[in-house]
């Protein structure tokens, strides 16, 4: 906990830091302007988008967890933990949500290696999610193709990786041998064999379509702000937000940066000035919308995760008595 402590710290400093650089960069009049002529009686409304993907990411987590056997978990427990991870946001690279299987082991006893692979699972929905967003932009903008391919192709490369279990069963029997690892091979078949069961082709198949769905919302977060700033409905503006919100968030993600900050706010104002062919839209205008959008979903998510933590953290306390051994081999199924 106190190292998530201090990384938490850091990317807080680190978003204070982006969101002042922001500032000093642009015309801070100009700024303030447009920051004064966003329709607040929206607020509802978007804030309501973001909650609406957190239900849908929270089915999600919940039918992870079912899936490698955690079924004794009430469903408001549950629910505190997967908001708690919203505080590890801050993290770099999010690492800092393998809290929410720590926060399972205190309470069910279920090994950290079996629910591990869940918080693996989840991002890598997350980023098909982005993948199948950005592609309708791309085939309209035609902006960043290169990259697109690119990290297409290392989620491809892992999918099928997992796949492959007697590589993967080879290469663990080689790292077990290792100095560091020596003996805990089931832990690691453990982990190999949580991570094959979800995303295998049919659960893969319903959670990214659950995180496409989910993350959608958040896409028209940046459509309502965007409207809020003073631009007309239209189809365009609507896939130019969906383009650049799962771009910029893609970029964030692939940062490994806490929360994506400064590679999110930066692809996020620049790609909006690219594909929004509106007078309105400059780097004063971009700024502002992304300000916003990243305290409308990033910011706010942090603070319900902080607040969420609060209330979980006391069940660290009795977590030192819980064994972390492999109780039971999970049946390796493909479905």
């Amino acid at each position: 906990m106190s190292q998530l402590r201090r990384r938490f710290l850091f990317g807080m400093l680190l978003g204070i830091a982006v969101v002042s650089v922001i500032i000093f960069l642009s015309d801070r009049e100009a700024l303030a302007d447009a920051a004064a002529s966003f329709d607040t009686r929206l607020i509802p409304l978007i804030l309501g988008l973001t909650i609406g993907n957190y239900l849908l990411r929270f089915i999600k987590w919940q039918y992870y967890l079912n899936r490698v056997g955690v079924d004794d978990l009430p469903t408001g427990t549950s629910g505190l933990i997967f908001t708690s991870g919203f505080s590890m946001a801050m993290t770099p690279g999010k690492v800092g949500e393998f809290l929410k299987s720590l926060l399972v082991r205190a309470k069910t006893g279920t090994p950290m290696t079996r629910t591990l692979p869940v918080v693996f699972a989840e991002r890598i929905t997350d980023g098909l999610s982005m993948v199948i967003l950005s592609t309708v932009g791309l085939l309209a903008f035609r902006v960043g193709w290169p990259l697109f391919l690119l990290m297409s192709a290392v989620l491809a490369a892992i999918l099928i990786f997992i796949q492959q279990e007697a590589l993967v069963e080879a290469l663990l029997r080689r790292i077990g041998e290792t100095r560091y690892l020596e003996g805990r091979i089931d832990e690691l078949r453990e982990l190999y064999r949580s991570t094959r069961k979800l995303l295998g082709p049919r659960p893969l198949t319903l959670m990214a379509a659950l995180s496409t769905a989910s993350w959608f919302f958040e896409c028209l977060v940046l459509y309502v702000i965007l409207q809020g700033l003073g631009f007309d409905h239209s189809w365009s503006l609507l896939l130019a937000s969906t383009f650049v919100f799962a771009t910029s968030a893609w970029l964030g993600g692939a940062s490994l940066l806490p929360g994506g900050l400064g590679a999110t706010e930066a692809s996020a104002a620049a790609l909006l000035v690219v594909t929004i062919d509106d007078p309105a839209m400059n780097g004063t205008t971009a700024a502002a919308a992304t300000l916003i959008l990243r305290f409308a979903t990033l910011w706010f998510g942090v603070a319900v995760g902080l607040v969420a933590l609060a209330i979980t953290s006391r069940w660290l306390g009795a977590d030192e008595s819980v064994d972390t051994t492999v109780e039971r081999p999970l049946e390796a199924e493909t479905g």
